[in-house]
């Protein structure tokens, strides 16, 4: 369960790609809407938040027992 440390920064990854694409459709209108890559980005980093918390959470409670 060591790699569940690690997974929560794919949340970051994944978020600082959906904000580099909400940027390249707001310079590009012809590319789309920007403003659901702005939405998952948002969902993104709030899951990394979420995910680091809940880790913590779990580790805290697997040093008390």
């Amino acid at each position: 369960m060591n790699y569940l440390k690690y997974t929560q920064y794919v949340y970051l990854v994944f978020g600082a790609y959906f904000i580099y694409d909400g940027f390249t459709k707001v310079n590009d209108p012809a590319l789309g809407n920007p403003w659901l890559s702005f939405m998952i980005a948002g969902l993104a980093v709030f899951m990394f938040f979420f995910r680091r918390k809940f880790a913590k959470k779990f580790e805290d409670r697997n040093k008390n027992s």
